[in-house]
């Protein structure tokens, strides 16, 4: 326990005289490497810069790094990937690109909002199946400040999340929240 501690403290430090912007290139670059833990990243930047400021940085980064995902992955499924899908004609591939064509801004917004969604997967799948620029990036944004809120949350105090009724509470309420929201903005930009 000790070592763990030990070393919280080190990369918090290290975070810390690396300003904003280190903390900011590691979730960043996250978004590109989805085997790297980003609840680790966001509790590491509410240990250096505080709660408010590091959730925030934690949110900018990860949005940004998730729309720079689904902007290659959009621009390579133009050039490349839809020559591919267009030769291979396999039944399941086909219909879990129609099946996700359709998701409705609601559903994206609950993707992005549960915690232990594979994001990266849902960036790429975005782009290559042709969502709408504005459905993806409100509705990330959207979900993304509840995710963060939670790994934050988590990060902070993860023992005590553990055995405290109220983190269970906190993610029922942050989904029904999130979901009324997505709800709102569906229908005051009429998106689909």
């Amino acid at each position: 326990m000790e070592m763990v501690r030990s070393l919280i403290e080190v990369s918090t430090n290290l975070l810390s005289t690396g300003g904003l912007l280190y903390g900011f290139l590691l979730i960043f670059i996250e978004c590109f490497l989805p085997m790297l833990p980003l609840s680790a990243f966001i509790a590491l930047n509410v240990n250096a810069f505080g709660m408010i400021m590091g959730i925030f940085i934690s949110w900018i980064a990860t949005c940004c790094g998730s729309y720079c995902v689904y902007l290659i992955c959009s621009f390579l499924e133009r050039k490349y990937l839809s020559s591919f899908f267009g030769k291979r004609k396999e039944k399941k591939i086909i219909q879990f690109v129609n099946r996700f064509q359709n998701i409705t801004f609601s559903e994206l917004v609950l993707l992005y909002t549960l915690p232990f969604t594979p994001v990266f997967f849902v960036n790429v799948v975005s782009g290559i199946t042709k969502v709408s620029k504005e459905k993806f990036l409100v509705s990330m944004m959207i979900g993304k400040v509840f995710s963060v809120i939670f790994w934050a949350y988590i990060g902070n105090s993860f023992i005590v999340s553990l055995t405290d009724i109220y983190s269970l509470l906190y993610i029922g309420i942050a989904l029904l929240v999130a979901y009324g929201i997505s709800k709102i903005v569906c229908y005051q930009m009429n998106i689909n």
